[in-house]
């Protein structure tokens, strides 16, 4: 057999890699595409879905008819067209895992497979959570933050409207006899920002126990090491706090208190990860005793 045949034969396998892998990311990009236009046929109720702490916190403060704008002819459709592309590709995500699991799992073994399917399934399911957190709890409390600066304003209108017998006067921030008016006129594009940027930010924070458990099963970080560097933790959690929350007290500690809750859960975790693995290790009799003292020695060598 010549050098040529033998690297004909090595080439081989890397070339049916390559087309599958072009294969499933085909089949992600027409399913990602699919998402785009399912969605934007219903992205104007969902905007509305999104907008609606904001209209909330607006009739709170005393305004009846909340109204935003949009500056440029083309604003209104790109912003249907980003909520489009990130709810389609929230809608396409199953088809888009499932190619990935297709591509990676032929290369795994079926403890590796095991472990690693439920860490897929979970990954969604908690960044949902995570959303769903930042929609109904944070971005009102958020938005409330923002807007209430014109309460005062409200509560005069309100007593003028009681005096008058008028209707409530609209929301007016710095409102006064004299002087300029100052009124919300709140654009959609900039207003969903911040309703997704919330989103994304509590979306992936809640990602922190699959994340730490998928490496705790992979051996990279362990439960005692969790523990030792939690001083740490709480430290970058608080720098997290204060650049993805509004500057108000109320949000940055929701925001701690969460995300320092799922680091428990994550030092839970693992540790029930590594109770399983020295479990079974015991069962099959490749444990030793010696194990424990060397990590433990390990250990005190990274504390001094």
């Amino acid at each position: 057999m010549s050098a040529s045949d033998d690297i004909d034969e090595s080439a081989a396998p890397l070339i049916e890699h390559l087309a599958e892998l072009r294969t499933r990311l085909i089949r992600s990009v027409i399913a990602f595409l699919i998402g785009i236009v399912l969605v934007f046929t219903v992205a104007e109720p969902i905007l509305q879905f999104l907008l609606g702490p904001i209209e909330e916190t607006l009739r709170e403060l005393g305004d009846p008819s909340p109204t935003m704008q949009y500056t440029s002819p083309q604003e209104y459709l790109f912003t249907l067209f980003r909520i489009s592309m990130v709810f389609g590709f929230a809608l396409a995500f199953p088809v888009i895992g499932f190619q990935l699991w297709r591509f990676v799992a032929p290369g795994l073994y079926k403890t590796e497979k095991n472990a690693f399917l439920p860490f897929l399934i979970a990954s969604p399911v908690m960044f949902l959570l995570g959303a769903s957190f930042a929609h109904f709890v944070v971005t009102p409390l958020a938005m409330a933050f923002f807007l209430g600066f014109a309460d005062v304003p409200s509560i005069i209108a309100d007593l003028m409207g009681s005096v008058t017998g008028a209707d409530q006067v609209p929301v007016v921030a710095g409102a006064a006899q004299e002087g300029i008016r100052i009124t919300f006129f709140g654009k959609v594009n900039e207003s969903l920002d911040i309703t997704l940027k919330f989103i994304m930010a509590f979306g992936l924070c809640f990602q922190l126990p699959v994340l730490l458990t998928l490496m705790g099963k992979a051996g990279l970080v362990n439960a005692e090491g969790l523990g030792n560097v939690r001083k740490y933790a709480v430290v970058a959690i608080l720098v997290l706090a204060a650049l993805v929350t509004p500057p108000d007290v109320i949000t940055q500690g929701i925001l701690f208190t969460v995300v320092y809750g799922l680091y428990e859960v994550s030092i839970f975790l693992v540790r029930r990860v590594e109770t399983k693995r020295e479990a079974k290790l015991r069962e099959e009799g490749v444990w030793f005793e010696d194990d424990d003292e060397e990590a433990d020695d390990i250990a005190e060598d990274q504390l001094k």
